[in-house]
């Protein structure tokens, strides 16, 4: 009865095991979507401040 405990155990780990880990991360369409639009976000924003950047240093200059 022992045995057959210890192979359950063993089994029921492996199973727990298999299913809560997967070989990659797969994004659905709307995540795939969201993630594009918060990066445009960001690049805008970089962007905005790379001229703000420098039109205070041409401001500076003169």
């Amino acid at each position: 009865m022992k045995k057959l405990s210890y192979i359950f155990l063993a089994l029921f780990s492996l199973s727990l095991i298999t299913t809560t880990t997967s070989c990659r991360d797969q994004k659905s369409t709307g995540e795939k979507i969201e993630e594009a639009a918060e990066d445009t976000g960001d690049a805008l924003e970089d962007a905005a401040e790379d001229v703000e950047d420098g039109v205070e240093d041409v401001v500076d200059d003169n």
